[in-house]
């Protein structure tokens, strides 16, 4: 483990040099190929050290963040060729890189706190920096204080643990159960609005559409599964409070999963409609969470690896047609099959990937959180049926719309993708649906 962290933090020197944009991207995904060979199918920790270690739950997300972060870097070829602060830009992405390794393989409760709150400052940088318009500032603020505020309530509760069992390591405070209301409420609401739960998701459309691509890919990619590897590690303490007060995140996290749905289907921006989406997904993800069944944390956590890859690529599609339309409008966007007739194809297997089509990891999450949250109460099956088919509704519309129909009078010029786009949208693609081979480390690692 500290020899990864070594690694990227010898990255940093490399962001200030001249002409090393792509050798810094390289070597992220020379670091991923290295970390993917260290897999041990244990779920035990290993690599274990005085504050950091591995299992596997951490260890999917950290392959996670630094594939989306060499992705990240692939597909924002525009700021290396405007040259928009290019050096400044990889320093955030290799310093974001470095605070992600550290939040999920920290065996200790205060430093994952302070590194999950950290990821927030260069993911601020990204939006206020590179952002396109100039209601960015007012998107990072909201970023910046759901976040903050909602988080000043763990730490209470982190130094209150720390005075009760004078440690605070996972493996040490392991068995520790409280059934406190307070203590129950105040150690997972930071990690609800991270995820975000509906009601306190506001935050995320309005970031989303500010961020540049990069930012975008970050937020979908990783920064919302913060939220839910949060919940995993803190449920151990929380058992008790959970069986009598879970029913409440259930009930709102399907409902507003609907509601959530039938917003994206009113939508006309790309991003925008992409973000709502993620609002929906990660509903699913909270409810399988909050049963505390087997099958529902297995599929939440093969839910939030497959959310990541499919949400990222779609949000990197949404900002090639940007880039050629100079617009992100639905309605100038419009019969890009005429255009771009191979990159329809992508729009295609991306759009079947975001409502769980087989053979994608995203069909193995859903088939489990169906599971486990209808097993919990037979009720939940109308919220999610009415999930499901909204979820396929506003996926073929954002696909239907963008690639057929009549071409926009003002489209008059256009070019077909760069084999380094194709290859940004392979790499999204191929791990999501080769990864349903190897299933056994996401829904065996309990």
């Amino acid at each position: 483990m500290l020899s990864s962290f070594m690694f990227i933090s010898l990255l940093i020197p490399l962001c200030f040099m001249k002409n090393l944009f792509w050798l810094v991207q390289n070597l992220i995904f020379l670091l991923g190929v290295i970390f993917m060979f260290n897999i041990n199918l244990n779920s035990s920790f290993y690599f274990y050290s005085y504050f950091l270690g591995v299992d596997l739950l951490s260890y999917g997300l950290i392959l996670l963040s630094i594939w989306i972060c060499g992705l990240m870097m692939m597909s924002s070829e525009m700021i290396y060729r405007l040259n928009n602060y290019k050096n400044l830009f990889i320093f955030m992405i290799v310093l974001l890189l470095l605070l992600l390794f550290l939040t999920f393989s920290s065996m200790n409760i205060f430093l994952f706190y302070l590194f999950f709150e950290s990821s927030l400052i260069p993911t601020l940088f990204l939006v206020l920096g590179w952002g396109y318009q100039p209601e960015r500032v007012q998107a990072g603020i909201y970023l910046l204080f759901y976040t903050l505020l909602a988080s000043l309530p763990l730490l209470m509760m982190i130094f209150y643990l720390d005075s009760n069992l004078k440690s605070l390591n996972f493996l040490l405070t392991f068995y520790y159960s409280y059934d406190y209301i307070v203590f129950y409420f105040f150690m997972i609401f930071a990690f609800l609005v991270k995820m975000p739960m509906f009601l306190v998701h506001l935050w995320l459309p309005k970031a989303h559409v500010e961020a540049p691509v990069a930012g975008s890919m970050i937020l979908a990619g990783i920064l919302l599964k913060l939220g839910g590897y949060g919940l995993l590690r803190v449920f151990s303490f929380i058992e008790v409070s959970g069986l009598m007060f879970n029913y409440m995140w259930i009930s709102i996290s399907l409902v507003g999963g609907v509601l959530v749905s039938l917003i994206c289907l009113r939508q006309l921006d790309l991003k925008s409609l992409i973000a709502y989406s993620s609002v929906a997904h990660m509903g699913i993800v909270l409810g399988g969470l909050m049963t505390m069944y087997y099958w529902g944390i297995l599929g939440s956590y093969t839910l939030m690896l497959a959310h990541g890859l499919c949400s990222s690529g779609l949000f990197c599609l949404a900002n090639m047609s940007y880039e050629r339309m100079g617009s992100r409008s639905m309605l100038i966007n419009r019969g890009l099959l005429n255009f771009m007739p191979s990159l329809a194809l992508w729009w295609f297997l991306l759009c079947s990937a975001n409502m769980a089509a087989p053979p994608t990891l995203n069909l193995l999450g859903e088939i489990s959180l169906l599971n486990s949250i209808v097993s919990w109460s037979w009720v939940t099956m109308f919220g999610l049926a009415l999930l499901s088919f909204f979820s396929a509704a506003y996926t073929l519309y954002l696909f239907s719309y963008s690639q057929h129909g009549m071409v926009f009078s003002g489209n008059y010029g256009y070019f077909e993708g760069k084999s380094r786009e194709y290859l940004i949208l392979v790499l999204h693609w191929l791990p999501l649906n080769l990864l349903i081979l190897k299933s056994d480390s996401s829904m065996l690692w309990i």
